[in-house]
């Protein structure tokens, strides 16, 4: 990270190649589509490149500072979008579904999955991942709302995000899944 502070292009590339991969998988698994998850990781890249400075490696390991800044980044890009209007717009004599109709649906249908999912995890495992995805808690804070210790939280969410890509990729067809 002290490299890619003082501008050298090749620890920028360097980054992308550990991380990148991981950075995807992340924001996937938050956002509709891959292309707005291959957004968001363009967007924390240049926020790490920007931030590079901030890292202290006596306070985190690397991967664990990258997930962060990617977990908040998307967490804030949710947030943006729940708020902005959303607009229809009509086609001269088309009465049927639209582009943004029909993607309003894929994403409803997404979410219903994963509240289902989340309702049949245990109750400790949810309202971590709740508490800490949705609501944009860090883990300390979980830990100290729950009143249970911080390996706890963190054995509970890694569980719960296990079961949810378990659940996740039962659901996709087989090409899919491949």
């Amino acid at each position: 990270m002290q490299r890619v502070a003082s501008g050298d292009e090749t620890a920028v590339s360097e980054l992308y190649d550990r991380f990148g991969g991981l950075v995807f998988r992340g924001a996937r698994q938050l956002l509709p589509s891959d292309a707005e998850a291959e957004d968001a990781v363009q967007e924390v890249f240049l926020r790490l490149w920007k931030t590079a400075e901030r890292f202290d490696p006596n306070r985190a390991k690397l991967v664990t500072w990258v997930m962060l800044l990617t977990r908040r980044h998307v967490i804030d890009r949710i947030r943006r979008s729940a708020v902005r209007p959303r607009t229809t717009e009509m086609k001269a004599g088309n009465e049927g579904f639209h582009e943004a109709d029909e993607s309003k649906l894929v994403i409803s249908e997404r979410f219903t999955k994963l509240q289902k999912s989340l309702s049949l995890l245990p109750e400790l495992q949810r309202s971590v991942i709740e508490r800490s995805y949705l609501q944009g808690f860090t883990l300390r804070e979980v830990s100290i709302q729950l009143e249970v210790p911080l390996g706890t939280v963190k054995s509970a969410l890694s569980r719960g995000l296990a079961r949810l890509r378990t659940n996740a990729s039962e659901d996709l067809p087989d090409s899919a899944a491949s």
